[in-house]
């Protein structure tokens, strides 16, 4: 999800612009990185929910300390900075709560009981939760990592961030952080190998959904996966090609769509940049 190098420096005068309290800027700007946000977020913290209240958290952050961009990085790595720090110490989140780690993952796949629940499902609906328990499955398996690992495997492997720079980000050298996420990477793959049906292993999201929803892992009544709407399919498809390939196993993560921000933070976002205290922050 990293950008070209024209639109980086489109961003930097639209931060500069915005500094100078051009109010357009400023709602372009946050236009152009709120879906960035919102995909590391949802990334990072597994649920919808989590995502957008973080994102929306973290658009505030960028919004108020806007002045203190001085132009020595690129704008987008400044707010990958914000949003990474933010991210690795949130505290809110359901899964920071009920962590999770690969062995409680693989054993809660490997030995559930699903015949005893395969009755609750619709056979017309169980296409759509297996969808929806596919994306669901993809975001929570990434919270098996450490938050440290989970941001470094997301930034190299989805948003396909060069070394140098997530380097920036993360406060590491550039061999150390490519380093940590080859080490990341075989980790994820030799689960995915023995345990995720689309890397062939041995779970099959059709034939999990009852249990799923037995166990409250997808609500049928409130689908959020299947009904966020994907990013505009030039977009979705140069995302894909910078994907970093998983040996034999991308497909898992290439197939996860980047999305549109929620209609709940685009709101919340016009009335926080249409509020009097954003007035005043832009006055100092």
């Amino acid at each position: 999800m990293e950008m070209a190098k024209e639109d980086r420096k489109d961003e930097n005068a639209l931060a500069a612009a915005a500094i100078e309290g051009d109010a357009q800027a400023l709602e372009a700007l946050m236009e152009g990185i709120r879906d960035r946000v919102f995909n590391l977020s949802l990334r990072m913290l597994g649920t919808v929910q989590d995502a957008e209240d973080a994102a929306q958290d973290i658009l505030v952050r960028v919004m108020t300390n806007l002045a203190s961009f001085r132009g020595d990085s690129e704008f987008g790595t400044w707010v990958y900075r914000i949003a990474v720090n933010y991210l690795l110490n949130y505290k809110k989140s359901m899964f920071a709560h009920q962590p999770l780690d690969f062995e409680f993952y693989g054993n809660d796949i490997k030995f559930a009981v699903l015949d005893e629940t395969d009755a609750v499902i619709e056979e017309e609906s169980r296409e759509e939760l297996a969808e929806e328990l596919k994306m669901s499955c993809t975001n929570v398996m990434l919270q098996c990592l450490d938050p440290e690992s989970r941001c470094i495997f997301i930034l190299g492997t989805m948003f396909k961030i060069d070394s140098r720079t997530a380097g920036q980000i993360l406060d590491m050298t550039p061999e150390n952080y490519r380093q940590k996420l080859s080490r990341i990477r075989k980790r994820v793959a030799a689960f995915l190998a023995e345990y995720c049906g689309l890397g062939g292993g041995m779970c099959s999201c059709r034939r999990r959904t009852a249990y799923a929803v037995k166990q409250y892992r997808i609500n049928p009544k409130k689908l959020e996966y299947v009904r966020m709407h994907p990013l505009d399919k030039d977009v979705l498809s140069a995302c894909k090609e910078e994907m970093e390939k998983l040996d034999e196993l991308s497909l898992v993560f290439e197939e996860l769509p980047a999305y549109q921000t929620p209609e709940t933070i685009r709101d919340r976002m016009e009335m926080v940049l249409k509020s009097v205290q954003m007035k005043k922050i832009q006055e100092f």
